[in-house]
């Protein structure tokens, strides 16, 4: 598996591509901007753009969205819950993140218990409502991507729209903690983390 992570944006916040090395499809995770910096890679690991998955709806997760969608024509995924966000660059925050103005429609659903294929990898979806509604985490073999659920040493805020402290904790707990201990952890900020290190020292969830 191919895995890359950027720091894009305004909020540097990080973007992941996908890669399955024998058939050269990819998708790429929360593109929060800098897209020409994101087709840069995909060009030098001579990877085809299968998905565009959003883990969730905010403006700092969506930045490059509209370049890389109308570039390379791949199919933006996102939850349902999470939609409506998309669209209105007042939900999003994208209207005042001195970045990309964002609103647009995706065009697939994720949702839990749903697998998208990539080459011989397999993107499991894991629907962690709490930092907002449509909240997603992408389980691939012995790596998650948590968006912005579960970073190292903290959770996501609950203080926006869509947010809830209780149900977050929730989504971390009985969805996030039961894989494995090894598990890597790959947020939507900050440096990667594992399960098991979460389970004994993040002090949101022990």
């Amino acid at each position: 598996m191919i895995l890359e992570r950027l720091s894009v944006g305004v909020y540097g916040a990080n973007c992941y591509i996908i890669g399955d090395e024998k058939n050269n499809e990819a998708a790429v995770v929360d593109p929060g901007g800098d897209a020409d910096e994101i087709l840069k890679v995909l060009k030098e690991k001579e990877l085809h753009l299968k998905y565009i998955l959003l883990t969730h709806g905010h403006g700092d997760h969506i930045g490059g969205l509209k370049e890389l969608k109308e570039k390379t024509n791949a199919p933006v995924y996102i939850h349902e819950k999470d939609h409506a966000m998309l669209q209105d660059s007042n939900k999003n925050f994208s209207s005042r993140m001195g970045g990309p103005v964002v609103e647009m429609a995706a065009d697939q659903f994720l949702e839990e218990g749903h697998s998208l294929s990539l080459g011989e990898l397999t993107l499991e979806i894991i629907h962690t409502p709490g930092h907002t509604q449509g909240c997603v985490c992408i389980h691939i073999g012995n790596v998650v991507l948590t968006g912005d659920t579960l970073f190292a040493n903290s959770i996501g805020r609950t203080d926006l729209e869509g947010g809830n402290h209780q149900q977050i904790i929730q989504s971390i707990k009985e969805k996030l903690m039961t894989l494995d201990e090894n598990t890597t952890v790959f947020p939507g900020h900050g440096p990667a983390t594992k399960i098991g290190v979460e389970k004994t020292t993040n002090p949101y969830i022990r």
